[in-house]
C-alpha cells in the first residue's frame, strides 16, 4: 500500500507556482492543496474537485487559510467559480478557515453535517472548546473559526447528494466514530471516498494509518461501522485528510480497522489496570512506538511534531478513557 506525501511522487505530479503552497493533481479530477498548518507540510490537505461546479473537501484552519486560497488561486480559480466547501466535521484543523474561504469564494456554499452546521454560524462555543483543548496551540496553529452566514450554510443528512456537473456527484455518509458531526465524501464519478479523520492519519514516518480517537466523541463500535460502510461502497482510491491518498483502498480500509482494533484493545488492557492518563498513554506509545520509521523522522525535522500534532498517544489514549468510562458506566451516547 503506498500514500501519498504532498511531495508529487505519488500518481500526480506536482504543479510548481510561485507564491502557492505545494500542490499534487492526481488522474481522477482531485487536486491535492496542502495548507501548510502549523507551517509544516504534509499536515493537512484540501481536496479540490474539478467539475463544471468545483467542490473544496476540507479547507484547514484560520491561521493557515491563506495557503489553501493562494493555492487555488493558483489553480486559476476566481472568486466566483468555487460552488462548494465540504466539510467532513467541525474540529478546526479542518474547517476552522471555512468562514475565510466563503468570503473569498462568496458563491460557495459550505456543506456540513447537520449535527454540526450550527457550530459554523456561531462558532462561539466551538472557539471556547477548541481553545480549552488545544492552549497554546489555538493561538499558534489554529486560530478562531468565524461565523458563516446562515444562507450559506447547508447542514447535510445521510445519503444527500451534490451534483458537481458533469456526471460527477457526490454522496454524503454519515460517519461517526472520531466526532459525532463526521462525514464521508464518496465521489460517484471516480469511486474515491474523502473520508477525514474517520479512517484515520498516516503522515510522513508512519509504518501502518493510525486511529485518530480524540476526545469528547470518539466512540469504538461507531467508528469500526463507518469502516465498514466506506468498504461496502467499493472505493476506487481512498484521500485521508492526513495526509494524502493511500491504495489500494481495501487494503487501506482493513489496515485501518484492524490497527483500531489493536490500539483499543491495548488500551483498554491498560484502563483495567488504571484509568489515569498518563498510564494509558505511556503503554500505547511502549506497544506503538516502532511503528514510526526512525530513519524517515530523523531525516524530517517536523516528522514528530506532526505526529504529535495530530494523533499524540495523549490525545488518543484521552478519547479512549473516556469511551470506555461512559460505556462501563452507562452514560454513552447512542450513535447513528
Amino acid at each position: 500500500m503506498t500514500a501519498g506525501d504532498g511531495t508529487g511522487n505519488g500518481d500526480g505530479a506536482d504543479d510548481e507556482r510561485r507564491d502557492a503552497p505545494p500542490i499534487e493533481t492526481y488522474d481522477d479530477g482531485v487536486i491535492a492543496i496542502d495548507t501548510l498548518t502549523g507551517g509544516m507540510t504534509s499536515v493537512t490537505a484540501g481536496y479540490l474537485l474539478t467539475a463544471p461546479r468545483p467542490a473544496l473537501v476540507e479547507c484547514g484552519p484560520a491561521l493557515s487559510i491563506d495557503n489553501v486560497i493562494a493555492g487555488m488561486r493558483a489553480l486559476g480559480m476566481d472568486p466566483d467559480d468555487l460552488a462548494y466547501l465540504v466539510l467532513t466535521h467541525i474540529h478546526l484543523d479542518h474547517a476552522g478557515g471555512a468562514g475565510d474561504v466563503a468570503s473569498a469564494f462568496p458563491n460557495a456554499t459550505v456543506v456540513v453535517s447537520e449535527v454540526g452546521a450550527r457550530h459554523m454560524h456561531d462558532p462561539e462555543r466551538l472557539n471556547a472548546s477548541s481553545q480549552r483543548v488545544y492552549g497554546p496551540l489555538f493561538d499558534s496553529v489554529y486560530g478562531a473559526c468565524t461565523p458563516i452566514a446562515a444562507e450559506r450554510l447547508v447542514g447535510v443528512a445521510d445519503g444527500d447528494t451534490l451534483d458537481l456537473g458533469g456526471g460527477r456527484t457526490l454522496e454524503l455518509l454519515y460517519t461517526p466514530g472520531h466526532a459525532k458531526h463526521h462525514i464521508g465524501v464518496h465521489d460517484s464519478g471516480t469511486g474515491a471516498i474523502f473520508t477525514g479523520d474517520s479512517v484515520g492519519v498516516r503522515l510522513p514516518g508512519m509504518s501502518y494509518i493510525r486511529p485518530a480517537t480524540p476526545p469528547a466523541d470518539f466512540h469504538l463500535e461507531a467508528a469500526l461501522e463507518s469502516i465498514d460502510r466506506y468498504r461496502r461502497r467499493d472505493p476506487e482510491r481512498i484521500y485521508l485528510a492526513h495526509y494524502g491518498h493511500v491504495d489500494p483502498a481495501h487494503a487501506a480500509l482493513d489496515e485501518a480497522e484492524e490497527r483500531l482494533r489493536l490500539w483499543a484493545a491495548t488500551a483498554e488492557a491498560a484502563y483495567h489496570t488504571s484509568t489515569e492518563l498518563d498510564h494509558v498513554a505511556e503503554t500505547l506509545k511502549q506497544r506503538f512506538a516502532d511503528e514510526i520509521d526512525a530513519s524517515a523522522v530523523a531525516d524530517d525535522p517536523d516528522a514528530e511534531k506532526r505526529i504529535e500534532l495530530l494523533s499524540g498517544y495523549e490525545s488518543n489514549a484521552a478519547g479512549m478513557i473516556r469511551y470506555f468510562t461512559r460505556r462501563d458506566d452507562g452514560t454513552l451516547t447512542p450513535v447513528g
